[in-house]
């Protein structure tokens, strides 16, 4: 006889996302124009993985749905899921199709415009619902989808599929993740973020974001709609003036930013993320949830990458502690 099997539920994965991965290749010089930059780094990239990446950090046991391409880039992008404790193995190949490269410039506090380069098509929208492990995705303690994955087939249809899968078996995260580049406009998209309210039971998203998904861009009106729309937890990031979260059960958080000298922006939603998923896991209240993930996102802002820059949970409380990152 075998070796016995362990079940589904004891090798379950704290959190496991599903979505966008890429390379990104961030300028080492801040302030210049892409043009001018002779210089890059090479991190790994795209919000699911990150966000993957950010609660691994946190010390949680997670795994990406993924895909890139069958070349360099995606050889990487799998030894770097693996150096920062990431289960690679639902990233899988598309011979063919280029792993996506994302470039940014960097000019702090607040302008860091990002040039996407995923044509003809990205790997990651490739994800088939005939492959997805579905006993997985039920089992996972919370699971994370993005707008992104909502914008092309068949990754649309594989993402409705797993939400759908969960159906009650934990929290379910969806983050609103708009990304203009990746729709004809706003309208197109509503339909279908509509259709992942309606199964998930947490949206995060910025302003931006939640005025896509609800046609509402005040926090509070924007926080209502996506109650409204069947989630039990709206959590809208406002930037420098901090993130609002309500719950179906009347619950309220609303937190200032902590005071950061932000070096590069890009990677901080995604910390917040990570740590977002830790605190549901933990079972904390709203507040202190909100305030862990909104300083995660702080200690990012002030490093240049993203994925290799999440905190460890010193430096989060650290910065907690101190009330500001310095």
């Amino acid at each position: 006889m075998g070796e016995p099997r362990e079940s589904t539920e004891s090798t379950a994965h704290d959190l496991v996302t599903m979505g966008r991965i890429g390379v990104d290749l961030y300028p080492l010089q801040t302030g210049v124009p892409l043009d001018e930059v002779t210089s890059f780094g090479k991190f790994l990239g795209g919000s699911a993985s990150n966000v993957a990446v950010a609660a691994a950090r946190l010390g949680r046991r997670t795994a990406v749905i993924t895909r890139t391409g069958d070349d360099p880039f995606g050889r990487y992008l799998h030894r770097e899921l693996r150096n920062l404790g990431v289960d690679d193995r639902w990233v899988t190949p598309v011979p063919g199709l280029p792993t996506p490269v994302t470039f940014c410039e960097v000019f702090p506090p607040d302008d860091f415009p990002l040039y996407f380069y995923r044509r003809p098509k990205a790997p990651d929208l490739e994800i088939d619902a005939h492959d997805l492990d579905l006993d997985a995705v039920r089992a996972a303690r919370v699971f994370w989808v993005t707008g992104t994955g909502l914008s092309e087939e068949p990754s649309r249809t594989a993402t409705v599929a797993a939400l759908a899968h969960r159906a009650e078996a934990g929290a379910t995260v969806f983050d609103l993740d708009w990304r203009p580049v990746f729709w004809r406009d706003p309208d197109a998209a509503r339909p279908f973020y509509a259709e992942a309210l309606r199964h998930a039971t947490v949206a995060v998203g910025n302003v931006d974001e939640v005025e896509v998904a609800t046609g509402e861009r005040e926090p509070y009106a924007a926080a209502r709609a996506l109650l409204a729309a069947g989630v039990g937890l709206a959590v809208v990031k406002q930037g420098p003036k901090g993130v609002l979260a309500l719950s179906a059960d009347g619950g309220r958080a609303e937190v200032e930013p902590l005071p950061v000298t932000v070096l590069n922006g890009l990677g901080a939603g995604d910390a917040f993320g990570g740590a977002l998923c830790h605190g549901l896991l933990a079972g904390w209240d709203l507040e202190r949830t909100m305030r862990y993930a909104n300083a995660a996102g702080a200690v990012v802002a002030s490093r240049l990458e993203c994925s290799s820059a999440m905190p460890t949970p010193d430096e989060v409380e650290r910065a907690l502690a101190e009330g500001a990152v310095r």
